[in-house]
């Protein structure tokens, strides 16, 4: 399963990066028992935030999904860390939060977070179907558009 996750994140071009370190007092990762709880995640991209501001002022919804699908990513990363380099213990993605930073009057959150959704399930197929919240905040670290965290079944 491993090398089918590994081969379907080639074909969409992507490489996953070195599992960020934290950048407060937290661990990037806890596994207790058959659960991996990954810590909150932002849209880095070669060492820096991405996508910076408030969805809905500064950042429209497209570049908001791809932050989103930036977080994601690094959501993966941290579980091949946690994993050992193994994908495929993955049984399935239980739940994914997304934190939103976004303008008064924003509501569209639900419409950022189908961009880390749909790269998961692209991924992992059945075992990226998940559960998920989709929440605006008034900010985030570092002015990061998004931030997204997981729960992951593990083998």
């Amino acid at each position: 399963m491993s090398a089918e996750i590994e081969a379907r994140i080639e074909q969409l071009g992507i490489t996953l990066p070195v599992a960020a370190a934290p950048a407060a007092n937290y661990v990037p990762f806890v596994i207790s028992g058959q659960h991996l709880y990954i810590s909150g995640q932002l849209p880095m991209e070669n060492g820096k935030v991405a996508v910076l501001g408030l969805v809905g002022a500064d950042v429209d919804v497209t570049a908001a999904q791809r932050a989103a699908e930036l977080c994601a990513i690094n959501v993966l990363a941290q579980a091949k860390a946690a994993l050992d380099g193994d994908l495929g213990r993955i049984r399935r993605i239980v739940k994914l939060n997304g934190f939103i930073a976004s303008a008064p009057g924003f509501t569209d959150q639900h419409l950022v977070m189908n961009g880390a959704s749909n790269l998961i399930v692209t991924i992992l197929g059945e075992a990226g179907v998940h559960a998920r919240a989709a929440v605006g905040m008034a900010g985030l670290p570092f002015n990061a558009a998004v931030e997204i965290d997981a729960v992951i079944e593990i083998a």
